[in-house]
């Protein structure tokens, strides 16, 4: 996917740095918007799915290359 209004770094921080971060770049977009995010915790695959649960967000898609995963996020509206 490479349709997305912001893109978050979150390589090299474990839990709960990259959902933190998430959170407060999702804040910053408009609803329906989406944001990128690269990390490279194996524990994000399931935070960020618990963490779209929680908050409604949708998880677009996840997908993984090597070390580094990457999530695509759109905010609720």
């Amino acid at each position: 996917m490479s349709d997305f209004n912001e893109e978050l770094d979150a390589r090299g921080l474990n839990c709960p740095l990259p959902i933190l971060r998430a959170k407060k770049a999702i804040n910053g977009l408009e609803n329906g918007e989406t944001l990128k995010i690269i990390a490279t915790d194996p524990g994000s695959v399931k935070d960020f799915e618990a963490f779209c649960k929680q908050t409604g967000n949708e998880l677009v898609s996840t997908a993984e290359d090597g070390s580094e995963f990457t999530f695509f996020i759109k905010k609720a509206g």
